[in-house]
């Protein structure tokens, strides 16, 4: 067995980013806009989940309503925060922000709570096919 097809057997929950219906995927592009060092450490902490699920505190929490937050700390006393959900076994990877404020802003959990209701059309919409 080839080594990727290995490694993601071992998977609990595989990760998927969101994608919009023109094909973007924000939380990559926001991802991919942290430095080297900071996209590593979301990285594992992301990879940390698609092992352990269901895992606790303080990687991950529930935030309700179906969405969870990878917490992350990075350099420079900030902390990244990426907001996810899972659906029929997969981790969607639905937004990611730098936190500036104690609680997580209400937009960021509204935002992320509609890319939810696109990925649960999405998976009704291919059980249909």
């Amino acid at each position: 067995m080839p080594i990727k097809k290995y490694i993601a057997s071992m998977k609990r929950i595989e990760a998927h980013f969101f994608k919009t219906p023109a094909g973007n995927e924000p939380a990559r592009e926001w991802l991919k806009g942290l430095n080297g060092v900071e996209r590593k450490l979301v990285g594992e902490d992301l990879k940390k989940v698609e092992f352990g699920w269901p895992i606790g505190m303080p990687t991950c929490e529930s935030m309700g309503e179906g969405l969870f937050q990878v917490r992350s700390d990075l350099p420079g006393n900030r902390i990244a925060r990426v907001i996810f959900c899972v659906e029929e076994g997969r981790m969607y990877i639905l937004h990611g922000f730098i936190k500036k404020t104690p609680k997580t802003p209400k937009q960021y959990f509204e935002l992320a709570s509609a890319r939810r209701k696109e990925v649960l059309k999405m998976i009704v919409s291919m059980r249909t096919l």
